[in-house]
């Protein structure tokens, strides 16, 4: 393997003299003598076999390949400060990345303000940290976390896998209304609607995401037709075009019903109700998972992740279902 004939230094010492506008000025900058800088751009344009520079001019100019180096190589210097930066702040804790998994039900949009939060108390947005967001259904939340897909998932509900090696919180509950389009047969029957008026009709679902563990499904009943759909943006869209029935967190629902693009059904039996966790890896000691951790136990972060300040509008807060809200809406 060739020896690498593109330094950091000569591209610094480029750069100090693109910027200042003479030898002697980048090299006053960098604390060195004009000597040791021409040295340093004759011998890179000896090891790369270029002309960086145009000495014909009073002022020595960029050729157009010095140029093209260095607009090139300053991305390398800031990726080298960068690298730099993370490295120092890993010595102190600090994890590569976090990934969190959040359940379809919870709208990765709310953590949003968290993510800033974090981005504020830790000096820079260059932190040592990267924040990766996902989605995840159902059992997929477990899966991420036992696969170490994910170091922190919101949203998990159902029990844990059996392999252990996390730790649980509470969230809270949502609450779930059985909905329909107006056009659906199911809309003009008389309520309770039982189970097996219910089965007659295609379901809507969201597919497990679940990679290694079983996957579950939930509000089915046995031998029901069924549409499964990547997410509950697309579960919600297509109930509202009257391809299926099924249950809906109400505060999704509770949008179209305003809009009368749906319908709420009584249905025999008790009301499906989901309690939902977060969840984390007992052997991540990681600084940025515990500053998470911290900031999760709030409870307005709970309401906020559970959708439940879109079930109240008169409570003055931003709509939670943002992103999701300006397709639904439309």
């Amino acid at each position: 393997m060739s020896n690498l004939r593109l330094s950091l230094d000569a591209i610094e010492v480029l750069d100090a003299i693109d910027r200042r506008g003479s030898f002697a000025a980048a090299a006053d900058e960098l604390h060195r003598v004009p000597s040791a800088l021409t040295y340093s751009v004759q011998k890179l344009e000896r090891d790369l076999d270029v002309l960086v520079f145009d000495r014909r001019g009073h002022r020595a100019a960029l050729t157009p390949a010095g140029r093209e180096l260095l607009d090139q190589g300053r991305h390398l210097l800031r990726a080298a400060g960068e690298l730099e930066h993370r490295v120092k702040r890993l010595a102190t804790g600090w994890e590569t990345e976090l990934r969190i998994a959040c359940d379809d039900m919870i709208d990765v949009s709310s953590l949003l303000p968290l993510v800033a939060a974090f981005y504020r108390d830790n000096g820079s947005e260059r932190t040592a940290t990267r924040i990766r967001l996902s989605y995840e259904v159902l059992g997929g939340t477990w899966d991420a976390l036992a696969s170490g897909r994910a170091d922190l998932v919101i949203g998990v509900s159902g029990d844990a896998p059996g392999s252990g090696g996390c730790s649980v919180r509470p969230l809270g509950t949502i609450d779930f209304v059985f909905a329909v389009a107006p056009s659906h047969p199911l809309a003009s029957m008389p309520e309770p609607l039982r189970h097996e008026q219910i089965q007659a009709y295609r379901a809507v679902a969201v597919g497990d995401t679940s990679r290694t563990l079983a996957p579950r499904s939930v509000g089915l009943l046995s031998g029901q037709d069924v549409l499964t759909v990547p997410d509950l943006e697309s579960k919600v869209a297509a109930q509202v075009a009257g391809l299926g029935c099924g249950y809906l967190p109400k505060f999704a629902a509770l949008i179209e019903v305003g809009a009368r693009r749906l319908t709420v059904k009584a249905v025999e039996g008790s009301k499906p109700e989901a309690n939902y966790a977060y969840a984390w890896r007992t052997d991540n000691k990681g600084r940025a998972l515990r500053w998470f951790l911290h900031r999760l136990e709030a409870p307005e972060i709970h309401a906020s992740l559970l959708g439940e300040l879109q079930s109240h509008p008169a409570t003055p807060a931003p709509p939670r279902k943002s992103s999701r809200a300006r397709k639904i809406l439309r």
